[in-house]
């Protein structure tokens, strides 16, 4: 019976994530690159020094944290297993190629995210319990007048959360330290679930604090092991990058030559990796502090340059230059053996306890998600009930085989992405008249600078 529900849930996600999906994903990123005038490339520098430099930190404006923190709290959603399990599923499945198609989603998807962010501050609103509130479902209903597609977006959030912001993260730290380190499943359920719950518990100011601590130790501890390969070994690392560029538009290395799967499988899980288009991270940069909504919007564009061209690409590379992606391994375990071929046992060491931070910096992110989409559909009531259910399945998630939840949480996933994406399109006026009024304002702050 459970093989049976688990196929039937494949056979939809194979539907839902299929081409018409993805196809409307990168369309509209393409679609608002060329609205914008492809703003993501020209503004990426002050976008960077924007999130980063403690002197661009608005501390005035309404807000609930800063705009490091919101770029940190969607980071800590996003950077997760898709970074090093999801890439060496894309290298297996549609070959080295699929790499470049993932950098090409990915700055697309900038765009995309930006478009979010600047509606979900634009429409957002102050809950009853006095704290920051927006996302999809606001914009959708309060800029488009379609309560029920809002509705159906925060039913597919909540419900998502669950699943791969929640269980399948618990279950991914679990096996990874009883397979590195021999500790017993329960007890990775029991301390996750703890720390978990010390964080959870505080809602998004706590969440923003502890994310603030945690993305950047732990994105720079994987990006170094990574660093350190690619730098020892930059002739293996030149070949690795123009097999993945030479690949990309003729599929051989893919069984059957299939340039269609090598397309498919980079932009799949580039999406799935740096979530531009499903809805997820505007929720997030709607609580940030911030005195115009393009402001915030450049900041949480640079989440998407962050996950997928740095994160993603350190393990993209390694992979290639590894060269055991013919050999049946797959998923974490490959990004693993990739590393281990060069840096020894370290080098699995890396790879497991980047897991374990990424899983981690993910649970806490998608429990503010979950919480928010729940939030808007019970008008903010009943909200300690969803953190408790979320927290005590973390511990559940760690223990069992999660097989069908991992199906159904992709599900949700994908349909997540579809109102969010028809608020985008409908909306692109909204996000190109902000955008000029923002851009107003910096060249008039440009030239304060200089004079």
């Amino acid at each position: 019976m459970q093989e049976q529900v688990i196929s039937f849930l494949e056979a939809i996600s194979d539907f839902v994530w299929g081409p018409w999906t993805l196809t409307l994903l990168v369309g509209t990123g393409v679609f608002l690159t060329f609205r914008l005038g492809f703003l993501q490339f020209k503004t990426l520098p002050y976008a960077l020094k924007l999130s980063f430099s403690p002197k661009k930190q608005d501390k005035k404006s309404e807000g609930d944290i800063s705009h490091f923190q919101s770029l940190t709290t969607a980071l800590a959603a996003t950077i997760g297993t898709g970074n090093i399990a999801g890439v060496a599923t894309a290298v297996v499945a549609g070959g080295p190629g699929a790499v470049l198609w993932m950098w090409i989603s990915a700055l697309f998807g900038m765009a995309t995210k930006y478009a979010e962010a600047i509606l979900a501050v634009k429409y957002r609103v102050k809950d009853p319990n006095g704290n920051m509130s927006g996302g999809p479902m606001y914009y959708i209903e309060k800029g488009l007048n379609m309560k029920w597609l809002a509705v159906l977006f925060a039913i597919f959030g909540s419900v998502a959360a669950f699943g791969i912001g929640n269980m399948v993260q618990s279950n991914s730290v679990s096996d990874a330290l009883d397979t590195t380190f021999d500790v017993p499943f329960v007890v990775t359920g029991v301390v996750l679930t703890a720390l978990a719950a010390l964080v959870i518990l505080g809602g998004i100011k706590s969440i923003g604090r502890v994310t603030a601590y945690v993305v950047p130790f732990m994105a720079l501890f994987y990006v170094l092991g990574g660093l350190i390969i690619l730098f020892s070994n930059l002739s293996m690392a030149g070949e690795a990058v123009a097999l993945i560029f030479t690949d990309a538009f003729t599929g051989q290395a893919v069984a059957g030559g299939a340039l269609g799967a090598v397309i498919r499988w980079g932009v799949a899980r580039g999406v799935f990796s740096n979530e531009a288009g499903l809805g997820s991270a505007p929720i997030a940069a709607a609580a940030a502090r911030t005195d115009y909504p393009g402001r915030q919007a450049l900041v949480s564009m640079t989440q998407v340059f962050i996950d997928t061209i740095v994160v993603c690409s350190i393990t993209g590379i390694t992979i290639v230059m590894a060269d055991m992606y013919v050999d049946g391994e797959r998923g974490a375990s490959l990004t693993s053996q990739s590393f281990e071929a060069f840096l020894g046992p370290t080098g699995s060491m890396i790879v497991s306890l980047g897991l374990v931070f990424f899983a981690f910096s993910t649970i806490l992110g998608w429990s503010y998600y979950g919480e928010k989409c729940f939030g808007y559909l019970t008008k903010h009531k009943g909200l300690n009930i969803y953190r408790a259910a979320f927290i005590l399945l973390i511990f559940l998630g760690a223990i069992v085989k999660i097989d069908i939840v991992w199906a159904f949480a992709d599900v949700m996933n994908g349909l997540m992405a579809v109102p969010n994406l028809i608020g985008l399109l409908l909306l692109s006026g909204v996000v190109v008249n902000e955008t000029r009024r923002f851009i107003k304002v910096r060249q008039e702050e440009e030239a304060n600078e200089q004079s």
